[in-house]
């Protein structure tokens, strides 16, 4: 599939047409089949959104999606390192509306489920059968005493890509040569747990490169991650002693900040870098929150085998958002819920009994240009939540570099294809 270049003009002119062709007074009458109302334009969203319009031509599908151009969190740490730029992590949603998905450009305030209907901030309710969240991570500021969306002014989170992947890569542009840059990585579950030592290995590239005497920070609230040995083999090889981690049993779990003068608080220190990547602790997005789907862990539980909410009836959850137990929350995972979700809900409308999901998520990392590695799983539905099954793979600790080579060139091959599947 060929995907045209994504520019603002062209996404929020696709969102227009399709909005104008959902008139007020269709949106109100008796339908005459089902609709399927998604909300959140993201990997997840947008892969049920085509799926479902896919699976059954006549389906009623509307995605609502305040922004008119979705910006990728995957490979936007290489936007971070100056490596690539922000306009190839864009894309817009002409290629759902073409297939038939009416693409709305709103925000959702209200969920009604008694009336099974959604309010948008232009005042227009739409009923639906079936309702779809995908919103995706919002931020856990509470759990972070000092951190809030103004502290993110000065100590950029960039976790959700766009204004604050720039931010971050511009503090690292007017940094002198021999700072220090920190990362404060949160405790799990949280969006791609590898993605902040992929971040802190692109970093130490860009610092390598442009300013050699600099130094990365890791303060961490895990004492282990997400393939550790092979990134540690990575730092070492590539970036010598750069790269300096500090785990929770020694004493690197952050406590607190003070943006005033950029300092984080760890348990056992103080730090003022001069450059701080503050990542707070994550919960499901808001939108869920209104709808009613969120439990006490600040995510959402769902029957693994429909992805629908276990505390609000017909509202299915998909991506980030999920209690999902063993799948990760990441790009590739959100996408195969959404295409899994997809065939649940074409199946509950016909009265045909679900099929059980196997799902398989990738994950891949860059640590530099031309060495990449990955991390395969298998995921089946176990009591209420997704557990890993056998044919998962992860890349080999010793592998040559032609291998690292080629999984660094698959990782791109890969951001192709899921992009332009997901939004064409």
């Amino acid at each position: 599939m060929t995907m045209r270049p994504v520019t603002r003009r062209n996404a929020v002119f696709g969102i227009t047409m399709a909005a104008a062709t959902l008139a007020r007074p269709a949106l109100l009458r008796a339908q005459s089949t089902a609709r399927v109302v998604v909300v959140g334009g993201g990997f997840g969203g947008a892969a049920c959104a085509r799926a479902l319009k896919r699976a059954q031509a006549d389906l009623q599908v509307i995605l609502i999606e305040p922004n008119a151009v979705f910006t990728s969190c995957p490979f936007s740490n290489e936007v971070i390192a100056g490596l690539r730029d922000i306009e190839a992590q864009q894309f817009g949603y002409d290629g759902l509306a073409a297939e038939g998905v009416t693409v709305i450009g709103q925000a959702v305030t209200t969920i009604a489920p008694q009336q099974r209907s959604v309010l948008t901030t232009d005042g227009v309710a739409l009923p639906y059968d079936r309702l779809v969240l995908s919103p995706g991570i919002d931020f856990h500021y509470e759990a972070l005493p000092g951190y809030d969306e103004a502290a993110s002014g000065k100590m950029p989170h960039a976790w959700k890509a766009g204004a604050q992947t720039l931010l971050l890569r511009k503090q690292l542009e007017a940094m002198a040569d021999g700072g220090v840059v920190a990362i404060a990585i949160p405790a799990n579950p949280s969006r791609c747990p590898p993605a902040p030592y992929e971040r802190a290995s692109l970093i130490a590239h860009y610092l390598k490169t442009k300013k050699p005497r600099s130094k990365v920070l890791i303060l961490d609230a895990k004492d282990s991650f997400s393939q550790q040995r092979l990134f540690e083999r990575a730092w070492k090889e590539l970036y010598g002693d750069m790269i300096e981690r500090v785990a929770l049993s020694q004493g690197g779990r952050v406590t607190s900040v003070d943006p005033s003068t950029r300092t984080i608080i760890t348990e056992f220190g103080n730090y003022t870098p001069d450059v701080a990547n503050v990542i707070p602790a994550q919960r499901a997005g808001r939108i869920a929150e209104i709808a009613g789907a969120i439990d006490a862990t600040g995510w959402c539980p769902i029957d693994p085998v429909t992805f629908e909410s276990r505390l609000v009836p017909n509202i299915h959850v998909i991506g980030d958002a999920c209690l999902g137990g063993g799948i990760p929350k990441s790009a590739s995972a959100a996408s195969a819920q959404g295409k899994a979700c997809a065939s649940a809900i074409v199946n509950l409308i016909a009265g045909r009994p679900p099929e059980t999901p196997r799902l398989t998520g990738i994950c891949y990392n860059t640590v530099a240009p031309g060495y990449g590695f990955s991390l395969a799983g298998n995921y089946q539905p176990r009591g209420d939540i997704f557990a890993e099954v056998e044919g998962g793979a992860t890349s080999p600790v010793d592998a040559p570099r032609e291998l690292r080579a080629r999984e660094a060139a698959e990782a791109e091959r890969w951001f192709q294809t899921i992009t332009a599947d997901t939004f064409g």
